[in-house]
């Protein structure tokens, strides 16, 4: 082998403080403050459940994951439909349209969603593609009136603006440039950590080329490589910036919308090339369905395996399954097997 390129979340750094978090404190934050459902004394949503969902496929992106839990929830609280977003012109008149509808609709007693049809639905979601667009297959347009999850922060993305509230935290202001309305604490990046010891990562750099292809936007890629002084270990960094603008130059050139993010082998292919190693046996490390897709589907233009890692000992077997059905060549369970891979 002579590339390797790693994923970061879930693989290179354990997120389930922070992003796996950050989807919780948002969920909780939309249903009570932005649509006034009573305050649940648990979590809206388990990090079990986040795992299922992201076993289904379609949701490398966090926003869109967020999105597509709260569309769930909605489908079973009881909630009156609403089919068609109303265009507003500001997150505080966001807010307070969605409290003015929400109280003649929402149930009156406190919601505990039944999570007992959740396995069913998620064997659903997973034939119908997975993704914000398998729930809309499912379940129509009957709750997407309640979502707020495009556009601009300022405007009308309620979902991105309470995530990055939280997940950023003192660096949402300076890098939006916008006050906070929901969270003014420590950013939950803090609580990630390294979940591949710089011992491993050194005796991999000295054997082979390495990069990331992340689906994190830029700024918070690098927010992780600083903490952690990663930066050396790697030849090429590709994020969801990268993806985007790759989707803007296909727009402009045939007008046509296309995602260039993971299951898209774009970011993969595109650290390869940065990499700048001709004809390279590349392997690709992930820890959940999109990443196997994605290197799956790079097989087309480069020789490359499919390692997924299970970080997530509580459920092995499920997602060793779920991994190799969505095209991992090999599942390992110890970063120390990638040596193995090398050698």
């Amino acid at each position: 082998m002579d590339v390797l390129i790693f994923d970061m979340d879930g693989v290179l750094i354990d997120v389930s403080r922070s992003y796996r978090k950050t989807v919780q404190r948002t969920i909780q934050i939309y249903l009570e403050t932005c649509l006034g459902f009573a305050k649940n004394k648990r979590s809206w949503i388990t990090n079990e459940e986040i795992s299922l969902f992201k076993s289904a496929g379609g949701f490398n992106n966090d926003w869109d994951l967020t999105s597509g839990l709260l569309l769930y929830l909605l489908s079973i609280s009881g909630i009156s439909s609403l089919r068609k977003l109303k265009r507003l012109s500001s997150i505080q008149e966001t807010l307070s349209y969605l409290n003015t509808e929400s109280s003649r609709s929402r149930p009156k007693h406190a919601f505990r969603a039944e999570r007992k049809h959740l396995l069913s639905f998620l064997e659903r979601l997973k034939r119908s593609g997975g993704g914000l667009r398998g729930i809309r297959r499912i379940l129509g347009t009957s709750w997407q009136g309640w979502i707020y999850s495009a556009g601009d922060l300022e405007k009308e993305n309620l979902v991105k603006r309470i995530f990055q509230e939280f997940y950023l935290g003192k660096q949402f202001a300076p890098y939006y440039h916008l006050r906070p309305i929901f969270y003014r604490g420590e950013g939950l990046y803090k609580q990630e950590r390294l979940l591949i010891s710089k011992e491993i990562l050194s005796s991999l750099r000295r054997k082979v080329r390495m990069g990331i292809a992340s689906g994190r936007p830029r700024f918070e890629a690098e927010l992780a490589l600083k903490r952690f002084h990663l930066r050396p270990y790697f030849d090429s960094v590709v994020t969801l910036d990268e993806s985007e603008e790759q989707e803007n130059r296909i727009f402009r050139s045939t007008g046509k919308k296309v995602r260039c993010s993971k299951p898209h082998p774009y970011p993969i292919l595109k650290t390869v090339e940065e990499i700048g190693m001709p004809n390279p046996r590349c392997g690709y490390v992930g820890d959940v369905v999109d990443d196997m897709a994605a290197a799956r589907a790079a097989k087309r233009h480069l020789s490359i395996l499919a390692i997924g890692l299970i970080s997530d000992h509580a459920h092995r077997k499920s997602t060793r399954d779920s991994l190799l059905e969505a095209g991992a060549d090999f599942v390992i369970e110890n970063p120390k097997d990638l040596l193995r891979f090398i050698d």
